[in-house]
Formats: structure tokens, C-alpha cells, sequence
């Protein structure tokens, strides 16, 4: 039976996991780009559910890290270089892809398509996240620098971690796709010709470095 001390405890574990949460989800890279992208274009469900995809896959690796799943780790180092290959090549194609559309029929897509386009939206975010396999590393990191097992860490205890982290990511692509929503309705057409336009080139360049930082010549000069 627990007792108020343990329900205390896993608030404080489940807490922990949602700063972890948190911290990975909120830095703006691509895939935030391209979740506000969906939010303007689609409306708030979309880029949460969107969002949810990413957070699902920050567990996934979040739960890799905690466990300390030899055999997955070691698939993602020796398959790390495709992994981000495929992933950098597909940003590249997305951003084009947004680049090049029209507003307005990329609107009346999201209109017609409605609730049957969510499923998608979740599964390219979370394939996209799941492309980058420093992820894992990052809460590796995370999880063993700043000790936040503790000393006696139980399976009790990281499921608690994975699941803040999960609550984390939510609450950030609820709150951001929330707050874009607020002002969708205040863009013209032209703003959302500019907005494409600009997002598409900021997904694509970052795709691309994603790219270039794939080969090991490049890295050295760059200084991965």
C-alpha cells in the first residue's frame, strides 16, 4: 500500500521527467518549425496532435536511456549514419515541399482532409524525431549528469521519469500550438505566402546541414 511519502515521491520523479520534458521539446529546431507551420495551416488540433508525435518519440528514446537497452543503443550507433540520412534528406523534401506550396490550396487540403490528415501529421513528426538518434545520447546525458535517479534507482522510479517526460512534451506543443492558434486568424494571405515561404527555407537549409553533418570529412571540418 503506498502511503502519502511514496505518493509524494513519485509526484517529485514524475516532476523531475516533466522538466526533462521540457527541456528537450522546447528548443526550436526544425521540427518546431514545421509544427508551427501545421498550427497556422491546419489549426491547433493538427499541430498538437503533430506535437504529440515528437513527444512520443522523446519517450521512446527517453525509455531507451533509462533502461539502458543494450541492443536497441547499439542498433542506433552502428545505423546512426542512415538514421540521419534518411531523416536530414526527408526535412529537405518537406521544407521544399512547403516552399513551393500555395497557401491557399494547402488551407483547403487541411479543410477537406480534416480528421483523417491527423493520423499522418503524428507519424511523419514522430518518424522525423525519431531520424535524429542523438536524441537518445542527449538523455543519457541528461539523465546521468544531473543524478536524478538517485542512488537507488527501480523500475518504479524510471517508469515514473518516462512519464513526466512524456507529460512534458505535451505540455509544450499543447501550450505553443495553443498560443500560434490564438493569432492564426489575425494572418492575411500574403503573411501566409511570406510564412511559407520563410519556414520552408529555414526547415530545408537545416535539413540540409543535417545532411552535410552525416559525412565524417565534413564533421572534422565543421567540428562535430
Amino acid at each position: 500500500m503506498l502511503t502519502e511519502k511514496d505518493n509524494h515521491l513519485d509526484f517529485q520523479y514524475i516532476f523531475k521527467g516533466i522538466i526533462v520534458g521540457l527541456m528537450v521539446s522546447i528548443p526550436l529546431g526544425p521540427i518546431g518549425v514545421l509544427i508551427i507551420q501545421k498550427t497556422i495551416h491546419k489549426g491547433r488540433l493538427a499541430g498538437f496532435i503533430s506535437g504529440l508525435g515528437a513527444a512520443v518519440a522523446d519517450m521512446f528514446y527517453a525509455t531507451v536511456a533509462a533502461f539502458g537497452l543494450g541492443i536497441v543503443i547499439n542498433f542506433i550507433k552502428t545505423q546512426e549514419f542512415y538514421l540521419q540520412l534518411i531523416g536530414s534528406i526527408f526535412l529537405v523534401y518537406v521544407g521544399m515541399r512547403i516552399f513551393l506550396t500555395n497557401p491557399v490550396k494547402q488551407i483547403r487540403g487541411a479543410k477537406r482532409s480534416g480528421k483523417k490528415g491527423l493520423l499522418g501529421d503524428f507519424l511523419s513528426i514522430f518518424f522525423l524525431t525519431v531520424s535524429n538518434p542523438i536524441a537518445v545520447f542527449v538523455f543519457v546525458a541528461v539523465f546521468a549528469g544531473a543524478s536524478i535517479f538517485g542512488n537507488n534507482p527501480t523500475v518504479r522510479i524510471e517508469l515514473l521519469l518516462i512519464l513526466g517526460v512524456l507529460i512534458g512534451g505535451c505540455l509544450w506543443w499543447y501550450t505553443l500550438s495553443t498560443i500560434i492558434n490564438t493569432f492564426r486568424r489575425k494572418f492575411r494571405l500574403k503573411q501566409l505566402f511570406w510564412i511559407n515561404k520563410i519556414s520552408g527555407i529555414v526547415i530545408a537549409v537545416l535539413g540540409f546541414l543535417a545532411f552535410l553533418a552525416c559525412f565524417e570529412p565534413i564533421k572534422s571540418f565543421l567540428g562535430y
